[in-house]
C-alpha cells in the first residue's frame, strides 16, 4: 500500500500526454485484456469449443491509442481483424467478442454468421467487415464522401458534421489495387478517412519488402495531395496516441485524408492455421518480443512511477476473473436457430414483390410514346425530385464534370444519355462523374448507402463489371446477410447489356447468372421502355441491393416504346408478363430475345405451325415460378430462351425446376434456345452465327411439337 501511495505522489494526474494515471491504467487494461482474449479464445479452439482464431496480439498499443481518440457512436469504423484492441475501447465487450467465438445467437457482430473478429456493432458504428482484404477502404471513402454530400445538400440528419472514417488494414493488404483506388479518391476530394497500416512485417508468411516496393508504404503514397501521412512506432502507446491525435484532427478539420503507418509486432502465428516458425528465424522472433507492449508497457508504467508491480498484477487478476466468467457465459449461449439461416438475406420489412410495389394496372399516361432509354432517364428524374437522398453517378453520367460549363455546352449525360440533364436539375452534389474505376463506384456506393444515401450508380458496360465483382458478390450481396440485418446497403447498380449491335466481344456480353446465383441481390432485365420505367422505380425503392440490366440494343427500338406511366407507376419484382398467348408451346425468356420469340410465334402461327405463349421474365431474381408453371401445365412443352452461352446460363437453371417441378405434365423434354458457347464476333455474319435470331425460334417451335 505504501508503495502504491508513493507512485501516486510521484506521478500527478495529467503528467503524461494529458492523461490521467487511470487513464494510463485503463490502457494497460484493455491492451491486457484484448491480448488475453486472444490467448483465451486460442485455449478454447484447442479445446474445440470454436472453430477459428485469428489474433490482434501485437497490435495493441496504436489501437488503444486510436480508442482514446475517435468518439464511439458518432465517429464510423472500417476495421480489420486484428483490430481487437480498439474495438474494446470504443466499448465492445469481452463477453461480445467471446460470443462471436462461440457462434453465438446474441453475437452482436453477425449473430454467428461470420467467423470471429468480424467486427461489426451498429450501436458502436463498426461497420460490418469480412474476410475479403482491401474491400473495406472504397466503402469507408463512400461513408465519407455522405458526409460531404450531406453536407452540400443540408442534410442534418443522421450527420454530426464534423464525424471521421477510421478504416485499418494490414500491410500486405495495401497491394491490393483498392486501396489505391481509395487514397486518390479521398485525396481528391479530401474527405475525412484516417487510414491506420498496421504494419507487422508480414503477410501470412509473405515479408513487407516483397509487398510493397522499397519496404515503405507511407513513402510509397507520399505524392498524394493533401495526405496528411506520420510514421510511429505502433509498439509505443504513448508516441501513437500523439500521432493518432494529429491525425485525427488532420481529418476532422476537413484538411483532407490522414494515414498513419504504424510498425507494430506480430508475436503469434497469421491465425491458428499458420505457423510461423517455418518461415521466421527465432533471432527475429526475439526482436519483437523485446518490442511487445504487454511488456515494455507495463514497465514503463511502473518505471515512470504510475503503478506498482502489485497494481499491473491486481489489474491482470481481474482481467482473468472477468474472462473467466465471460467465458462460461459465452458457452453457454445458444446458437442461432436452423430456422434462421435463410433470415435477413433481403429485407425483412419491404417485399419488393409486394402488392405495395403493384401499380402496374393503373398507369396515368401522358405524352407521346418514347424509348426505354427515355423512360429510365424520367424514372430517375421522378425519383430524385421524390427523395433528395438518392445519389447518381459512375463514368460519364454526369453532363459535364467541370460544373461552370453547365448550360454552356450540351452535355453527355451517359454514353447512352440516360442520365443526360440530371445533373442540370440536381447540381453536382447529387449528379457527379467518378474515376474511370468500377470497383471504385461500388465501394463508395455501399459506404454512402450506409449513411442513407440511396445511390443509383451506372456500370457504363456490363463487359467491364469484372472488376466490382468483390464489391458486388463479398460485400454488397451479404452485407445485410452477414450482419444479421444490422447494416444493409440499398442501392441500384445500372449496367447495359447484351449483344445485336455489332459490339464484338467487349461490347456484347452477358452473364446474368454470375448475378443471380448471388444469395442477396435482385436481378431485373426489362425488355420494353414501360417495364424499365416501373421496374426501375421499384428498384430504387426497395430496401435490397438491385443490379438493372439494360439491353442496349432495346434502348432506342421502335417496337417497345412506351407513354410517360406517371411517377408512381411499379411492377413488383418476380411478376412476369404474358406476351403472346398460346396452348401448344410456352417460351420463357427475358431481354432481347423476348422480341425474336414473338416474331417466330408470329411466323409459325402464320404459316399453320403451333400455338405458341411467349412468357418475358422481366425479373429474374426473384423470377416468376407461378406464370411459368401454370402455362407449362396448359401446354406441356416448353422452351426456355436467354442470349447468355447455352452452357451454364441462367436457363439452365429454369431448365432443371421445370424438370423437377413439372414433369408430370410434360409432353416433350424441356429445351434450351440461348447463344453459341463461343464469343460474339465483330462481324455481322459471325454475330448473326452466335446469338440467337428469330430463325433459331422458329426451327425450335416445329422441333418441340414434332418430339
Amino acid at each position: 500500500m505504501a508503495s502504491s501511495t508513493k507512485s501516486e505522489r510521484r506521478a500527478p494526474q495529467g503528467s503524461a500526454h494529458g492523461l490521467t494515471r487511470d487513464q494510463l491504467l485503463a490502457a494497460y487494461r484493455t491492451m491486457f485484456l484484448s491480448r488475453r482474449i486472444d490467448d483465451r479464445e486460442i485455449q478454447l479452439k484447442r479445446q474445440n469449443k470454436i472453430f477459428f482464431q485469428i489474433s490482434g496480439a501485437g497490435h495493441e498499443a496504436v489501437l488503444t491509442a486510436a480508442g482514446h481518440v475517435f468518439k464511439p457512436a458518432y465517429d464510423w469504423f472500417y476495421m480489420y481483424y486484428r483490430d481487437r484492441a480498439l474495438c474494446l475501447s470504443l466499448g465492445m465487450t469481452a463477453a461480445e467478442m467471446l460470443y462471436s467465438a462461440v457462434g453465438a445467437a446474441i453475437d452482436p457482430n453477425s449473430g454467428g454468421r461470420q467467423m470471429p473478429s468480424h467486427w461489426g456493432h451498429k450501436q458502436l458504428n463498426i461497420v460490418s467487415s469480412s474476410s475479403p482484404t482491401g474491400t473495406q477502404f472504397l466503402q469507408a471513402v463512400g461513408n465519407a464522401e455522405a458526409s460531404m454530400r450531406a453536407k452540400l445538400l443540408g442534410i442534418t440528419d443522421g450527420f454530426q458534421g464534423d464525424e471521421v472514417v477510421f478504416v485499418s488494414t494490414g500491410d500486405g493488404t495495401t497491394s491490393q489495387g483498392e486501396f489505391w483506388e481509395s487514397l486518390n479518391t479521398a485525396s481528391n476530394l479530401k474527405l475525412p478517412v484516417v487510414y491506420l497500416v498496421e504494419d507487422n512485417g508480414y503477410a501470412i508468411s509473405v515479408p513487407v519488402e516483397v509487398n510493397t516496393a522499397g519496404g515503405s508504404i507511407s513513402k510509397l503514397v507520399a505524392s498524394f495531395p493533401d495526405l496528411y501521412i506520420q510514421e510511429v512506432d505502433g509498439c509505443d502507446f504513448l508516441a501513437s496516441l500523439e500521432v493518432m491525435k494529429k491525425a485525427v484532427a488532420y481529418a476532422r478539420e476537413r484538411k483532407g485524408p490522414a494515414l498513419v503507418h504504424a510498425h507494430v509486432i506480430r508475436p503469434y502465428s497469421h491465425s491458428l492455421s499458420d505457423d510461423e516458425v517455418l518461415y521466421r528465424p527465432s533471432a527475429e522472433r526475439e526482436a519483437d518480443a523485446a518490442r511487445d507492449p504487454l511488456t515494455t508497457y507495463p514497465r514503463w508504467l511502473v518505471a515512470e512511477g504510475h503503478a506498482t508491480d502489485g497494481e499491473i498484477k491486481a489489474i491482470q487478476d481481474a482481467v482473468d476473473a472477468d474472462l473467466l466468467v465471460a467465458t462460461d457465459d459465452a458457452l453457454a449461449q445458444p446458437q442461432p436457430a436452423p430456422e434462421t439461416a435463410l433470415w435477413a438475406l433481403y429485407s425483412p420489412t419491404v417485399d419488393p414483390t409486394s402488392a405495395q410495389f403493384d401499380t402496374e394496372s393503373d398507369p396515368r399516361f401522358s405524352g407521346a410514346p418514347t424509348t426505354m432509354v427515355d423512360l429510365i432517364n424520367t424514372a430517375m428524374r421522378d425519383e430524385m425530385r421524390r427523395d433528395p437522398r438518392i445519389v447518381v453517378f459512375g463514368e460519364d453520367v454526369a453532363d459535364v464534370s467541370r460544373e461552370q460549363y453547365l448550360g454552356k455546352v450540351k452535355g453527355k449525360g451517359g454514353v447512352f444519355k440516360a442520365t443526360h440533364g440530371l445533373q442540370s436539375e440536381f447540381g453536382g452534389a447529387r449528379v457527379f462523374n467518378t474515376p474511370l474505376a468500377e470497383a471504385n463506384i461500388i465501394g463508395r456506393a455501399i459506404g454512402l448507402a450506409h449513411r442513407g444515401f440511396r445511390p443509383v450508380v451506372e456500370i457504363q458496360f456490363f463487359d467491364y463489371i469484372w472488376t466490382a465483382y468483390m464489391q458486388l458478390r463479398d460485400e454488397l450481396a451479404t452485407m445485410r446477410w452477414r450482419s444479421n440485418n444490422m447494416f444493409s446497403a440499398p442501392m441500384v447498380v445500372r449496367s447495359t447489356y447484351g449483344g445485336y449491335i455489332r459490339g464484338a466481344i467487349y461490347h456484347s456480353q452477358t452473364g446474368a447468372s454470375l448475378f443471380t446465383h448471388c444469395p442477396g441481390l435482385r436481378v431485373i432485365c426489362p425488355s420494353t421502355a414501360l417495364d424499365a420505367n416501373g421496374l426501375l422505380r421499384t428498384a430504387i425503392r426497395c430496401e435490397d441491393p438491385v443490379i438493372f440490366l439494360e439491353h442496349k440494343h432495346l434502348y432506342r427500338q421502335t417496337y417497345n416504346k412506351g407513354a410517360n406511366p406517371g411517377p408512381d407507376f411499379m411492377i413488383p419484382f418476380g411478376k412476369a408478363k404474358v406476351v403472346r398467348e398460346g396452348t401448344e408451346v410456352t417460351l420463357v425468356t427475358y431481354g432481347a430475345t423476348v422480341q425474336r420469340a414473338v416474331a417466330a410465334a408470329n411466323q409459325a402461327a402464320d404459316a399453320g405451325g403451333p400455338s405458341v405463349e411467349v412468357i418475358d421474365l422481366r425479373s429474374l431474381s426473384p423470377w416468376d415460378q407461378e406464370t411459368v408453371y401454370a402455362s407449362v401445365k396448359k401446354t406441356g412443352r416448353v422452351i426456355v430462351a436467354y442470349e447468355d452461352s447455352l452452357s451454364w446460363g441462367y436457363g439452365a437453371e429454369i431448365a432443371a425446376r421445370l424438370a423437377d417441378d413439372c414433369f408430370a405434365w410434360l409432353d416433350a423434354p424441356v429445351k434450351r434456345v440461348a447463344s453459341q458457347d463461343v464469343w460474339v464476333g465483330y462481324a455481322p455474319q459471325l454475330e448473326d452465327a452466335t446469338l440467337p435470331q428469330t430463325s433459331t425460334f422458329l426451327a425450335a417451335y416445329n422441333d418441340i411439337v414434332g418430339f
